[in-house]
């Protein structure tokens, strides 16, 4: 998998991580909201050709 592929794929998995962490009892929602922000932002672009793009 191509470097940039591998940085998507690794962001997403931790947002969607943390979106199930966040429906569990006992949640730190601070930590969520936090750490969700900093990891939205550092969200790269969908490399080229990436699964579910539009070639």
């Amino acid at each position: 998998m191509c470097p940039d592929c591998e940085d998507f794929a690794r962001t997403v998995l931790l947002l969607g991580q943390l979106a199930l962490y966040a429906d569990t009892n006992g949640a730190d929602l601070d930590f969520v909201e936090a750490v969700s922000s900093s990891l939205a932002v550092s969200l790269p672009e969908p490399p080229p050709g990436y699964p579910g793009q539009e070639v």
